[in-house]
């Protein structure tokens, strides 16, 4: 007779949860990592008697509905609860990660979204894949968004409240991965769009920086820089109007997202053509110092996997109505083509190569003079995606990299962006190679794979990697 399959428990410092099985996959889902009062910074979550079910998602930080359809799709998860209440963490890992003893190596990922929207816990985001094909323990991490993690207001916020959030999720993940088989000393933080740009803020962060090993930073919008004094005063003061005189400790939720929406408006300026995030990481607030660059994000001394789409505007232009209708005119679309190009360039692409430059100078340059030290060893990589759907018209977008990494068929599938695109034939072979190097790299710091041969980035040289239709065929590089 078969033995039931049991529900899976840890026990952690606080208290044990009770998660639950699925085939040779345990996932503990809606894991509080910490708690925050509305405006303040996030502290420990408290403990609890007894066994705590972990086996729903958790929600995610209110926020207002998202224009990315057009692309990506619907979200799956549109129904999805909001709540303030949203420090939470999905875990996932391999059923024998529990029990046999071996270490394994960590995935952290911090969802993109502008700061504004997102989820740890949508389907998009499903890293069963991951789990199943690198035999690695994941953990998604849900944080403040918009006016909530973002704001800085003298008297209510300082700001970057979500930085903090995620710093404290780094934290927990250091003290508490090895329940669920993590080693907590092989640790790879990865992120998309505003996760990209967010991990870079983090790896300019002492205390930040002993908390992970290696990073991989996808598509972020690294051009744009940080949020200056100034422009966060300017949002903070659209967000008073938008209020009315209501205090934003005490508003209703949707007084303060409507608030959000009208400080968003207003920060895009005539026509919306500003797509900049209006709440964003602030320089000089708390945890990030005064004037911190990208040069000193790269120099952190962590194994680096850093690029970009090739057509990355294409998301912008197509969710934007007023560039959208400029798009679609004759003159003005060969305009908005020609600039989006150099748009792209600018935000995405160029910023990406500078800080594979400069993380592969500062490694070459601590092997020389400190060759004993631990980060001495440190490595680069660099790519770009540039696989496009035969009939999308998208190209290769922001965005387009996703469903290659995560590999949710049935979450992705419908996406416009890949419209033309078989998945057995087109997604998954590069999905497969793509998810390879990614483990692979989280495994030892090199992507390099039978698959896929990707050689370190080479300062001046642009990408060593072009990941499209061909890379499975030939291990595409430069």
């Amino acid at each position: 007779m078969t033995a039931p399959v049991t529900d899976p428990t840890v026990t952690l410092a606080g208290g044990t949860l009770r998660g639950r099985r699925r085939g040779d996959l345990v996932e503990f889902l809606g894991v509080r990592y910490a708690t925050a009062a509305r405006f303040a910074a996030p502290q420990p979550a408290p403990g609890w008697t007894g066994v705590r079910d972990a086996i729903a998602r958790g929600p995610m930080s209110p926020q207002l509905p998202a224009r990315v359809a057009a692309v990506t799709g619907p979200s799956p998860d549109d129904d999805a609860t909001q709540d303030e209440d949203c420090l939470r963490v999905d875990v996932r890992a391999p059923a024998a990660a529990l029990t046999d003893g071996v270490p394994r190596p960590v995935l952290v990922w911090l969802h993109g979204g502008a700061y504004v929207i997102g989820s740890a816990a949508t389907s998009w985001y499903d890293t069963s894949r991951l789990v199943a094909e690198g035999d690695v323990v994941t953990i998604n991490v849900g944080y403040r968004l918009g006016v909530l993690g973002w704001l800085a207001a003298p008297g209510v916020s300082d700001g970057n409240l979500g930085l903090l959030d995620q710093l404290a999720a780094l934290r927990w993940v250091r003290d508490h991965v090895a329940a669920f088989g993590g080693d907590p000393d092989q640790v790879t933080v990865m992120g998309q769009s505003a996760g990209a740009h967010a991990i870079a803020c983090l790896m300019t962060v002492p205390e930040a920086r002993p908390l992970f090993r290696r990073a991989i930073l996808q598509s972020g919008q690294l051009g744009l820089g940080l949020s200056s004094p100034e422009r966060a005063a300017r949002v903070a003061g659209y967000v008073t109007e938008g209020l009315d005189g209501a205090d934003p400790r005490t508003a209703d939720i949707d007084a303060l997202l409507a608030a959000q929406r009208h400080a968003m408006i207003r920060a895009a300026g005539p026509g919306g053509l500003d797509s900049s995030p209006a709440f964003a990481p602030v320089d000089g607030v708390a945890p990030l110092a005064p004037g911190v660059t990208w040069s000193e994000a790269a120099g952190s001394g962590h194994d680096v996997l850093v690029g970009s789409a090739a057509d990355e505007i294409e998301t912008f232009l197509r969710i934007s109505p007023a560039l959208w209708r400029m798009r679609r005119t004759p003159v003005l679309g060969a305009l908005t083509s020609g600039g989006g190009a150099l748009v792209t360039w600018r935000v995405f692409g160029g910023p990406a190569e500078r800080f594979a430059d400069d993380a592969a100078r500062s490694a070459a340059e601590l092997r020389r003079r400190r060759p004993d030290t631990a980060r001495a060893g440190a490595r680069t990589y660099s790519y770009r995606f540039a696989w496009r759907a035969p009939a999308s018209h998208l190209g290769a977008c922001h965005c387009i990299e996703l469903p290659f990494v995560f590999g949710a068929r049935e979450a992705w599938e419908g996406a416009p962006m890949l419209a033309g695109a078989d998945w057995d034939a087109d997604v998954e072979p590069l999905g497969a190679a793509v998810r390879g190097a990614w483990l692979r790299f989280a495994r030892t710091g090199n992507p390099w794979t039978d698959a896929l041969p990707w050689p370190p980035h080479s300062p001046g040289h642009g990408p060593t990697v072009v990941l499209d239709a061909s890379t499975v065929r030939n291990g595409h590089t430069r």
